[in-house]
Formats: structure tokens, sequence, C-alpha cells
């Protein structure tokens, strides 16, 4: 009996030895190919929202809007190889598919994780936000702004919390200073884009800055549950009620003499321009005017603002001497009027048509411009090239 215990014995110091050294080089695993699969078996809601989100669908085998523009700037993302007209590595693919950046591929469909996106990894192994401006002047995009470790995960819930937790699963936790409570998690992607002739694209970064004041991007587009739950819904320029949630539409009319004053109130409640980011992004506001038996008599637009009320339309506007191009031929700005950072607008408006009772008023959001729908309509699904209305006023007379 003693020469079976002192076995079992042995055996088990032995066994636990090894399950020791197994999980010390378990907590230092290479984290390079891991899904975010694997890390929704453990956080199932955190990767459900995700998986519903832009930044899930942002590479351009996934994201209609990005995969037309890269195939038609850039090439095929299913190759291997594939380079800019300048020979370069496209730097797309350091926000668009920043997994596949760090590989340095451009084959997206190489690997699953490739073609994830922004997935679990690409932001939880962040350890330092280096800033997008070198010291010479020079960029550095996307994850080339960010220093990221390939064996430890980050998070934001301070180092003993996170090391706890995960050493269970052979992970381990390193300090990364607060990065994933601040913007700077989200800034080496949205802090600036220009194109090769330095005509800012994507800018939000520099918006912010101009705004000033303490809110991080995780405020509004990360918000906590009430659950404790840090959404990863990501919610940004895609989803109609983030976009609703930043506009404050209100009308003023009266009657002066034989006609009608309207003026048309707009209000930025962001820290960034409305819109912001993609550089075609716009929204617009057409009036109507109705008499007492609800008869339309009246409105600011025969066809599209764009066209014939321009003070109604905000959007950014690049291209060349020769008039608006495509964004990564522009060489110049050629009108901002987007609203900027808190931005409080008016638009003044007189109506001469006679038994006006009631005036309304409509904001509609649109993804594209209509040159572009235009030149990608067989290209791009429907949904995405209609407008979505955003806010709604009505004045009576």
């Amino acid at each position: 009996m003693k020469l079976n215990f002192f076995a079992v014995l042995c055996f088990s110091l032995f066994s636990l030895i090894f399950a020791s050294t197994s999980f010390a080089a378990d907590a230092h695993e290479d984290l390079t190919n891991t899904s975010a699969e694997k890390c929704g078996k453990c956080h199932e809601t955190i990767y459900e929202q995700w998986s519903e989100s832009l930044h899930a669908q942002s590479t351009a085998l996934k994201d209609p809007i990005h995969g037309t523009f890269y195939r038609a700037v850039v090439g095929d993302p299913q190759k291997e190889n594939v380079v800019t007209k300048s020979g370069k590595y496209p730097v797309c693919l350091q926000c668009h598919a920043p997994e596949a950046a760090k590989a340095k591929t451009t084959k997206l469909d190489k690997k699953k994780i490739y073609n994830e996106g922004v997935t679990c990894i690409s932001c939880h192994t962040l350890t330092k936000y280096k800033g997008t401006v070198k010291p010479d002047g020079g960029l550095r995009l996307g994850m080339k702004a960010y220093e990221y470790s390939k064996t430890d995960l980050q998070g934001p819930m301070g180092t003993e919390n996170n090391r706890e937790h995960h050493q269970k699963y052979g992970q381990d936790v390193v300090p990364n200073g607060g990065l994933m409570k601040t913007s700077d998690a989200c800034m080496g992607c949205h802090d600036q884009r220009p194109n090769a002739n330095k005509v800012s694209l994507c800018q939000t970064g520099a918006e912010v800055k101009v705004a000033g004041g303490s809110s991080t991007c995780q405020t509004c587009h990360m918000p906590t549950t009430s659950k404790g739950i840090t959404s990863h819904a990501m919610m940004g320029g895609h989803m109609k009620e983030m976009v609703s949630s930043g506009l404050v539409l209100t009308l003023k009319a009266k009657k002066s003499g034989n006609k009608a004053k309207v003026t048309v109130i707009l209000q930025n409640l962001l820290p960034h321009n409305f819109p912001t980011g993609a550089p075609f992004r716009n929204f617009y506001v057409k009036l109507n005017a109705f008499d007492k038996e609800g008869k339309k008599v009246w409105s600011s637009t025969k066809s599209h603002p764009m066209k014939d009320d321009k003070q109604a339309m905000f959007m950014y506007t690049i291209g060349n001497d020769k008039g608006p191009s495509s964004p990564p031929t522009a060489t110049k700005v050629l009108g901002d009027t987007r609203l900027k950072p808190n931005e409080t607008r008016k638009l003044d408006y007189e109506i001469k048509e006679k038994g006006v009772v009631t005036i309304k008023a409509t904001a509609y959001y649109d993804l594209l411009l209509n040159p572009i729908k235009k030149k990608f309509a067989d290209k791009l699904p429907a949904h995405l090239m209609k407008p979505q209305i955003i806010a709604r006023a009505k004045a009576t007379l």
C-alpha cells in the first residue's frame, strides 16, 4: 500500500509539474491567428455585438462600399502581392484588414482572421499609441501607429482583474497604461487619412481636437450597458440610430405680409463634424409647405438640394481644377459645408405662395453622393443607395 501511495504521489507531482510547464507555454501563445470565434466562446454577448458591427465587416470582401473602391483603385482582394499604382502596399488594409496588414499579405481569403476585419486581437493586443505623425512629419496610419504584442492580451479593467481571469484560459494580460479607455485606441485609424496628393479624406481626429472637451470616442460609440458590459456594436456612421442622435432639427415660421418667413435651425451635438468619416457621406434638408387641406403648395427643391438649394446641402467636396473628382485622384478641397463640432446653423427661406398653413422640414442622411451612386449603381446593394430620414420638424402659421 505504501508503495502504491508513493507511486500515486509521484505521478501526481509529475502531472502537476507538467501541467504548470504546459500552462506557462500557453500563457504566451502566439495570438497571430486567433479568430474572434475563440474569444466568443466565453464572451458570447460581446462576440454577437461585434459580429454585427461594421468593424467585423470592414474588409474589401465584406463591406460593399469599401470593396467597390478597393477593386476600382487597388485591385483584387483575393490576390497576393497587390500593390498601389506607386508600387506600395495598400495603406487601406492597415485599418480595414489590420491582421492582414500585420502579415503584409493582400490575399484576404488566405486565412479566416484576415477577413475578420477589426477583430478582437486587433484592439486587445495594442500596447502603445505612437501617433499618426512621425517626428519627421511622415505618416504612420492604422496598425503602424501602434506597438502591439503577439502574445499578451490587453483589457480596459486594470491589469490584475484581467490577468487573473485570462490566465485560467492560457493568456496573460499586461498593462497598457489605460489605452483601451482613451480615444488613442481609435485614432490610429480614425485620426486622419490623406490621399497620395495629401488631400484629407477621413479626418475625424483633427475635428475632435478642434472641439476640445474630455469625452472619448468610447463614450458614444462603445457605451456601457446596464449590466456593466461595454457595447462592441461599434455604433457609427452606418447606423441610422447613431447618426440621428447627433442632430437636432427645429423649425420656426411666421407670417410677414403675404409671405411666410421660415428659419431652419440645425444643431450638431457631436464633438466632430456632422457628418464625419468617409468624404462622400452627406446630409441635406428638404422643406415642404402645405395648405389647410394638406395639399403641397411649395417645396425648397424641385429635385435635390445639391442642384438647386445648396445651403441645405452638407458635404465635403474634393477634386481638382476641373471640378469634383474621386477621393484617390483629388488634388484639393473644393468646399466643406458640413456642420462643425457643436455648431448651430440657420437656414432662411421665404415662401411667397398663398394659403400656406403648415411647413415641414426633413433631414436626410446619405452614405454616398449622387454622382458616386450613378457610377457604381450596378455594383452596390440597393439599401446603401437610399437616403435615411434622421430628423423631422414642423411649424404652423
